[in-house]
């Protein structure tokens, strides 16, 4: 018996996933039992470059979802809307979903896989996050017996691509992002990239899956790399760092809790040069996940692009069609959801970290003495603090601290910029 599969979109992922499931030539036999019964796009008058028999491609998407003959959906649309409701739909008709949608996963999914449970169906998700790097499964399956302490990735591909330009060739943030743009690894609108907005959904994905409770994307603290500058990229390496944009949740413990507060977030970090993540470069994107008992595991490879995407999409089809031919009268509970309750996500106020700021003084004695001391108010504890040189009349301070409450920091930091000696603080962020 074949398995109809109902594809929407025919973009770059879609066009990738038809032509990898029409290339059966070597690979596993369970594509012989796939059948493209029908693929959705928005107009029919478009060049593809992939072949499909007549009638196959048609703007009735609807029509697909409510389709008594196809069992699997395969959503590559993108977007929110009218995504999230085709998916329902498709659900309510007792549909498996294969996605690649972020968006629609990490805001709705609540309400999603609240659906596919009731229904009994499945909502495979690999291509969602870090392109063709298996993570979702490993996180269900293969790690799902250790206790997850700490999910870190670089997993936006545009601003790594960015960030690793602008360590290499000593440029400006606008510069390289304009080429970016030329080159096609940015969008024409950037902003989901580069203000850290796609990172924020992938990470409320892999935290769901890695600490086994929703995440209230409303809840995932965001800061892109816009104010990453060339200044700081170079101090940061002479301080043995680099600059990357990481997508981080970890298990964080306060006060008298148990250890189920989770920190969520993504923003520009200082990464020790000596560290995994710090040689990952260019459009790359990798995950470390650390628990017991398996130490670390990093999963590294392309975060983006037709092959690497169409290969987790047709990953996630061919165990649908393996748990189809089984004919399982339950869903196997290692690829279906299981987790219905919010985690409690901590505010970013709460979070302890060492921090990297940069200021800018009058040539005043007695600066650095004064900072000091206003870092010890706070309980701020300085690991380095280093003048580095003059910016036209005024003198140029870098500071590294030790692990402080964000909070702390925040204020103290508030108290030093009213100082008559602060001309600016251009640059503060967090240190791995």
């Amino acid at each position: 018996m074949g398995v109809k599969l109902g594809i929407l979109g025919l973009g770059t992922v879609g066009t990738g996933t038809v032509k990898l499931l029409q290339d059966k030539n070597g690979r596993h036999p369970l594509l012989q039992d796939i059948e493209i019964y029908r693929v959705g796009v928005r107009s029919l008058d478009k060049p593809r470059d992939v072949q499909l028999p007549e009638g196959v491609i048609t703007t009735d998407l609807e029509g697909i979802v409510n389709d008594p003959e196809i069992d699997i959906v395969v959503e590559l649309m993108g977007g929110l809307e009218p995504a999230r409701t085709l998916i329902l739909k498709a659900i309510a008709n007792g549909k498996h979903i294969v996605t690649a949608n972020k968006a629609a996963i990490s805001r709705f999914g609540a309400e999603i896989f609240t659906a596919a449970n009731q229904a009994g169906v499945y909502v495979m998700l690999e291509a969602s996050v870090g392109g063709g790097i298996p993570v979702i499964q490993p996180l269900k399956q293969s790690l799902s017996v250790n206790q997850i302490s700490a999910v870190t990735g670089i997993v936006n591909g545009t601003t790594n691509y960015i960030l690793t330009r602008m360590q290499t060739e000593g440029s400006d943030f606008a510069d390289v992002l304009a080429d970016a743009q030329k080159l096609g690894y940015a969008e024409a609108d950037p902003t989901a990239d580069v203000d850290g907005w796609d990172a924020g959904d992938k990470i409320a994905i892999l935290a769901s899956l890695g600490f086994g409770g929703r995440i209230n994307r409303e809840q995932v603290y965001c800061e892109g790399i816009r104010q990453v500058s060339k200044t700081d990229i170079a101090y940061a390496s002479k301080l043995g760092f680099v600059i990357k944009l990481l997508a981080i949740a970890q298990n964080v413990k306060n006060g008298h809790r148990d250890n189920s507060l989770l920190s969520v977030r993504v923003h520009p970090t200082l990464v020790p040069q000596t560290h995994p993540l710090a040689s990952i470069n260019g459009v790359y994107n990798a995950i470390l996940v650390e628990g017991e008992p398996i130490g670390q595991v990093m999963f590294f490879g392309p975060g983006a692009g037709e092959g690497a995407t169409a290969s987790a999409v047709s990953a996630d089809i061919l165990n649908l069609v393996a748990n189809l031919k089984t004919n399982h009268a339950h869903l196997n509970p290692t690829l279906a959801c299981r987790h219905q309750h919010y985690s409690e996500i901590a505010p970013i106020s709460e979070l302890v970290t060492r921090f990297y700021t940069r200021f800018l003084t009058e040539d005043h004695p007695g600066v650095i003495g004064q900072l000091g001391t206003c870092f010890g108010k706070h309980g701020v504890s300085l690991e380095s603090v280093v003048q580095t040189g003059f910016h036209g009349q005024l003198a140029e301070i870098v500071v590294v601290t030790h692990d402080v409450r964000e909070g702390d920091f925040r204020q103290a930091l508030a108290e030093i910029a009213a100082m008559p000696a602060i001309n600016s603080i251009p640059s503060i962020f967090r240190v791995l």
